[in-house]
């Protein structure tokens, strides 16, 4: 599938990379560049194979829209990383989460859920409730707080207890906690080895390390991280991306550490609670996201939304 009709620069044919490296694949720019655009869906088709491997053949997939509204006006309006569906009708949503988001497992059930949802509306009478095959894929870096230390790949499906069988093969999870992922380049066995080590170490990397640079495909990839072959406004839309990643991260350190101070100052739980409402009140008027609020206070998303 991969075509190698490309140019390639003679600094990368010498194993040479830019010198100002490569982008990060855990910001929003940087993972959509690489696996979100029509150009690359090879890459993303290769990557989904290697995830799925003796389960199913992916030979090609078509991006959706990555907005969905819901069936009705006060419906929670969902935004999906990539939205996909593939060459058998199987619809894919990929997630990439940089930070550790409270209740992601319940987001992932909420996300499919809707897709689920979605194939009954306006459907004829006799419909005989004839669902796709639909999985979420999750690149995540952060880790579960209960999952095993050395298990990062976690393939979850409906199941028959006493048989171990599958029960409805159609719908599937599967997480990866990346942080778990540590081989060196030198310790890759597999293709997904492969992928995994390049989200792990790509803007680390000054140049393609020397396992990679037998496979077109990953000259390719490295070509189009390049930070010194984006375009203007490409170089724009990445460096806004790691500024809003930075504000985000800095604006819940900020909050985390106001909330202890006023802790301690009133050395009450209504004092801690209170300080928690500021704080949260205080990120809503920046926009921040309410599952990351939610991370940095404590609060439910329920009393975040009743906060003015």
């Amino acid at each position: 599938m991969m075509s190698e009709n490309f140019t390639t620069p003679a600094s990368f044919l010498e194993g040479k990379a830019e010198p100002h490296g490569f982008i990060d694949p855990y910001s929003d720019f940087g993972f959509k560049h690489i696996f979100g655009r029509e150009p690359n869906r090879d890459f993303l088709i290769r990557f989904l194979n290697e995830i799925f491997k003796n389960r199913k053949l992916i030979v090609d997939i078509q991006y959706n829209t990555n907005e969905y509204k819901g069936p009705g006006k006060d419906y929670r309006k969902t935004i999906f990383d990539l939205y996909c569906t593939g060459d058998k009708g199987e619809k894919f949503i990929i997630e990439m989460q940089n930070a550790k988001a409270i209740n992601f497992k319940e987001r992932s059930i909420f996300y499919t859920s809707n897709l689920i949802n979605e194939q009954g509306l306006g459907v004829l009478a006799d419909w005989e409730y004839v669902l796709p095959e639909i999985y979420f894929v999750a690149i995540m870096n952060f880790k579960f707080d209960d999952s095993h230390p050395d298990h990062y790949i976690h393939d979850v499906r409906l199941i028959d207890i006493k048989t171990q069988e599958d029960f409805y093969p159609k719908l599937a999870y599967i997480f990866i906690e990346m942080p778990k992922f540590k081989k060196y380049a030198g310790e890759l066995s597999t293709e997904l080895d492969e992928w995994l080590y390049i989200l792990n170490n790509l803007n680390k990397n000054e140049e393609i390390p020397l396992s990679l640079r037998s496979k077109a495909e990953y000259k390719k990839l490295f070509e189009i991280a390049a930070i010194g072959n984006l375009t203007r406004e490409e170089m724009n839309e990445y460096e806004q991306s790691l500024k809003i990643q930075r504000d985000n991260q800095s604006t819940l350190s900020c909050a985390k550490k106001e909330g202890r101070d006023e802790g301690r100052i009133e050395g009450l739980v209504e004092g801690r609670d209170e300080a928690n409402k500021k704080t949260a009140i205080t990120l809503k008027k920046n926009n921040i996201d309410a599952a990351l609020i939610a991370e940095a206070t404590g609060l439910t998303i329920e009393e975040i939304n009743a906060l003015l």
